[in-house]
């Protein structure tokens, strides 16, 4: 599995340093950039280099952003037909978002989540399965078909 990494100048340092982890830890890991610090970037970018990296093998691929509050990245990744961006906030929460939603990319509020939660968020977002099963699948489903513009 192939995990691509983005972010924009409020999320470079910590891009950094999750590369690194993940790198030590085993992981594929693509910079997708920024790759020097640009004050003047936008996090739509690195989320388009991202998102079209994903949308080509949603199942086999995974992505993580990191801007400063996080939203702006999950939205712009979750345009990309077979993205699903979630906006990491605890291991709790984004074991959940893997389990229950299959989530794709991770999106982390660099300006409100220190460090060592990152690496943490980071490991159970790789680690954690999708429970599958047909209400789980069922759900994925109705996303995968809003992303056609129909829901029915």
């Amino acid at each position: 599995m192939v995990i691509y990494l983005g972010a924009d100048h409020r999320g470079f340092n910590l891009k950094k340093s999750i590369f690194d982890f993940l790198k030590n830890e085993g992981y594929e890991v693509v910079d997708m950039g920024d790759e020097n610090y640009e004050e003047n970037d936008d996090y739509v970018d690195f989320a388009e280099k991202v998102g079209a990296k994903i949308s080509l093998e949603p199942e086999n691929s995974r992505g993580i952003l990191i801007c400063g509050s996080g939203v702006g990245m999950d939205i712009a990744a979750n345009k990309f037909k077979g993205v699903r961006c979630g906006l990491g906030i605890s291991t709790d929460q984004i074991y959940e978002a893997r389990y229950d939603d299959n989530v794709n990319v991770l999106s982390i509020a660099a300006d409100f989540t220190e460090e060592e939660s990152v690496r943490k968020i980071v490991q159970v977002f790789l680690q954690t399965q999708f429970r599958g099963g047909e209400r789980y699948q069922r759900r994925l489903d109705k996303i995968t078909r809003l992303e056609g513009g129909i829901l029915k």
